[in-house]
């Protein structure tokens, strides 16, 4: 009930649970003693001691309409990761899964307006973590974010979406049928009532969610006045570690990540460097990924990837849509691969294995 009063973060619920010793208390409490309890402001004071059981059943009605499961910080399946920072959010709204693999997990973002590079670097680092058992955590928003989920979907692995609103007013609304998706194959959560709309002081505060989750944060590309940076900001608040992705010194699109590297962020060029810094050894891989005896030793991930799928010939393209790779690092590889003499070019540019 408390959480459907905005204004009123976690901050000040806890100085008034230290006061009223539960949020029984703080419901009963009139205006007068709220405000002088925590210096809420009155009119917060006022929607707090007006809440009454209705409001919570048709709340708690919408949820069920949705699919959506409410979690609250005392409840066994709330992220331990996000149980760590210093304003976790007292409620959560979930779809889809929590699950105890995802304390392994690593933020992916960037700009809603990204460029091809981008995209291929969001795609090709989602789907490489997701292929090694680390779960892809975004906000769902345009551009990095969507890329992000899309390629850990694509991957098979498990991804989280963060929100801005609530999930009777997905924002962006092109991206409900992703949020369906990510629901599926890992979850959605929002800390925003059901029908909270996208107001632009929602997103700063998703984003402590969205670090809070992570083991890291990996800016893949931004801008000096991205939304991006403030999630690396609250991930070097909660000590987590902070990746990016360098650009072209030119590119104003890359100017955010390459002062963040400037400052003393880490230098991603490859997976490895994020699984060297955070200590953290392959947890599982697919099938698709995975080394068989038929595959040779020696070989590089995406080269490794590329001989499993040649089981039977395939084209250029038909390679293209079954990895997350960009193409130009599709087109190393297979270079590589011909080069070693493992695969060949068939009549009509298909590629199959020597």
């Amino acid at each position: 009930m408390l959480n459907l009063v905005s204004g009123f973060g976690t901050i000040k619920l806890k100085r008034l649970l230290r006061y009223f010793g539960s949020g029984r208390g703080i419901l009963k409490a009139g205006c007068g003693q709220l405000i002088s309890a925590s210096g809420l402001e009155e009119s917060v004071a006022e929607k707090i001691s007006s809440l009454g059981p209705d409001d919570l059943e048709k709340e708690l009605a919408l949820a069920r309409d949705s699919g959506v499961r409410l979690v609250t910080i005392y409840d066994a399946g709330y992220p331990e990761n996000l149980k760590t920072i210093a304003d976790p959010p007292p409620v959560l709204y979930v779809k889809g899964d929590l699950k105890e693999e995802d304390k392994i997990s690593l933020a992916v973002v960037g700009s809603r307006y990204p460029s091809f590079y981008g995209l291929s670097s969001a795609e090709k680092f989602s789907g490489a973590l997701v292929s090694l058992g680390v779960t892809v955590v975004s906000g769902m928003a345009r551009g990095i974010d969507t890329c992000a989920h899309r390629a850990a979907l694509k991957n098979g692995g498990r991804t989280i979406a963060v929100m801005g609103s609530g999930f009777n007013r997905i924002y962006p609304e092109e991206n409900g049928s992703l949020a369906e998706d990510i629901s599926k194959q890992g979850c959605v959560i929002s800390e925003f009532p059901m029908e909270c709309g996208p107001v632009a002081y929602n997103f700063p505060q998703r984003n402590r969610i969205i670090s809070g989750l992570s083991l890291g944060v990996l800016v893949v590309e931004a801008a000096d006045n991205s939304g991006a940076l403030i999630t690396a900001d609250f991930a070097l608040e909660q000590g987590r570690e902070v990746f990016a992705v360098p650009g072209k010194i030119d590119s104003r699109l890359s100017a955010g990540t390459n002062k963040l590297i400037r400052e003393g962020a880490r230098l991603a060029l490859g997976i490895e460097d994020i699984l060297d810094e955070l200590n953290l050894k392959p947890i599982s891989i697919p099938v698709a990924m995975a080394k068989t005896s038929a595959c040779p030793d020696g070989l590089g991930l995406d080269e490794a990837r590329i001989y499993n799928l040649l089981s039977s010939p395939l084209s250029f393209d038909e390679v293209v849509q079954r990895t997350a790779c960009d193409i130009p690092g599709i087109s190393e590889a297979v270079l590589a691969l011909r080069i070693k003499r493992l695969i060949r070019e068939l009549p009509g540019k298909q590629l199959a294995r020597n």
